[in-house]
């Protein structure tokens, strides 16, 4: 074990999208940071509102910028100097660049409307920042289980939740997992039905063992771009396009 990671990412289109025409309205990425204290393995993911005419622009804003935000955050500092008032400054981060292109494009910021699930990972100790559904589920070292730190949110309506651009501010939930992840998968709700039981509560560890068995006998050293591929062809499965219509993002990932 050297602290660092190796993972796989892919999205697809939902067959609802294909029908109607609309694109995918899903975005994530991944990225490994080398701090001063070592390194810290962050993914994140956002599903862009269905009823959001630039959906599909909210998503990938919110990915990207965040993902910057944490990178200029870790280049001086430490995942544990990190507090709810820094990942505030975030979510007003990302809030700004979606003002900023709803401006340019003569929309509201609504129109931009998108989830937001990230998990950090440093050494001994990680945080789910949570805005929305979707969800990260995480197996520490020694663990057979696995967890669900943060539930994905659900309105008083079905089909509801909560985005980053709601006003005045939107529901974010923070919660640090301590102990050493050895594993993880972040995923928007497409695939939630698939892979939580919503009654008990739990993540369908089978599920999770099973698809992160292929990056345990990779030889990638960060991401593998081939398993990335493998896995957008299975998102857009027969297997999985029969259980859920809606887009579809996973990341996986493990400590090598």
């Amino acid at each position: 074990m050297n602290g660092t990671w190796r993972w796989a990412g892919a999205r697809a289109i939902g067959t609802s999208h294909m029908k109607t025409g609309t694109p995918c309205q899903d975005y994530a990425c991944a990225k490994l940071f080398l701090t001063r204290d070592g390194a810290v393995m962050a993914a994140v993911v956002s599903d862009g509102a269905g009823s959001a005419s630039l959906a599909e622009f909210g998503s990938r804003t919110v990915c990207v910028t965040f993902l910057r935000a944490c990178q200029d955050f870790l280049a001086r500092s430490s995942l544990n100097d990190l507090d709810e008032d820094i990942v505030w400054d975030w979510i007003d981060t990302v809030r700004e660049a979606i003002n900023q292109k709803a401006k340019s494009a003569s929309a509201r910021p609504r129109d931009f409307a998108a989830t937001l699930v990230a998990l950090l990972v440093s050494e001994n100790r990680s945080v789910v920042i949570h805005v929305g559904d979707g969800a990260a589920v995480v197996r520490l070292e020694g663990a057979e289980e696995w967890e669900v730190p943060s539930w994905p949110f659900q309105g008083e309506y079905a089909s509801t939740t909560s985005f980053v651009t709601d006003d005045p501010q939107p529901r974010l939930e923070i919660v640090w997992v301590e102990g050493r992840v050895e594993e993880f998968a972040v995923f928007s709700d497409g695939i939630e039905r698939m892979v939580l039981d919503h009654v008990s509560k739990v993540a369908h560890g089978p599920f999770f063992n099973r698809m992160l068995a292929p990056l345990k006998s990779s030889t990638a050293d960060t991401v593998d771009k081939s398993l990335s591929l493998a896995l957008k062809e299975y998102l857009d499965s027969a297997n999985v396009c029969d259980r859920t219509d809606d887009d579809k993002s996973l990341i996986l990932g493990l400590r090598t």
